[in-house]
């Protein structure tokens, strides 16, 4: 066999190249539109991270006017710029619905908490109020549970793939990225819904497939939905909420 020549190898690799580069649209930059600017917000120790401009404000510190419950006026409690799960009195949810998003969101577990496994600090961010993000104690690795049921799980379905949550007192941010799902004629996902999720600044779910309603496993045909936090019978507070539609 002959041996093959440089030319050849860089030859054929030109035309690869080439026909890989005619594929790609070129695009005239100047004349297409500019991004959207968008203003980000300041981020500070003690308030965590300020709403960019283009964002839907969901508690602002002041009420949950943005929020209701099954009975009515959600009960949690408000003060000092958060808000409490006050036990017993149901979940919440947010009166605007959203197809995908980016949603923002910190919680902190008091410094005194008590219990354990999924009675230690149990909440949850339900996505489209359906597709729940776990909110646990689970600092360290301390309070044994299962592990797609500790913080940062997509709940029954998916562990984080790292623990960066921080210590009782402390409080943690999520930033959700979310896609919303696409059903078929029958009502079966045509495409499942997707979520990548940091928490405090750290990528614990990178587009992860979702594959059904974590708290019962039936699908259903929604497309557009709001945002529930849970009232799981545990002190759990909230505050600096807001989402970007995409």
């Amino acid at each position: 066999m002959k041996p093959i020549s440089l030319t050849f190898v860089l030859f054929s690799t030109l035309l690869i190249s080439s026909a890989c580069f005619a594929q790609i649209p070129i695009l005239n930059t100047y004349d297409t539109p500019q991004p959207k600017v968008v203003a980000p917000g300041l981020t500070s120790t003690e308030n965590g991270v300020a709403a960019p401009s283009d964002a839907v404000i969901l508690f602002d510190g002041k009420d949950l006017s943005e929020w209701n419950s099954k009975n009515g006026e959600p009960q949690w409690a408000v003060h000092d710029g958060i808000f409490t799960v006050t036990k017993g009195t149901g979940d919440i949810y947010t009166k605007k619905e959203f197809f995908d998003f980016q949603l923002h969101i910190e919680f902190m577990h008091p410094s005194d908490i008590t219990g354990d496994g999924q009675m230690r600090g149990n909440s949850g961010v339900f996505l489209h109020g359906l597709y729940e993000i776990q909110v646990l104690e689970t600092y360290n690795n301390e309070n044994k549970t299962y592990v797609n049921g500790q913080a940062g799980a997509i709940y029954r379905q998916h562990p984080p793939l790292v623990n960066p949550l921080k210590k009782p007192g402390q409080w943690n941010s999520y930033d959700i990225i979310f896609t919303a799902p696409t059903f078929n004629a029958d009502k079966t996902y045509r495409t499942n819904p997707r979520v990548t999720i940091l928490l405090n600044g750290i990528l614990i779910q990178n587009n992860a497939v979702i594959y059904g309603c974590t708290s019962d496993e039936k699908i259903y045909e929604q497309l557009k939905g709001g945002i529930r936090l849970q009232d799981h019978g545990c002190v759990v507070s909230y505050r600096n909420i807001w989402v970007r539609e995409l």
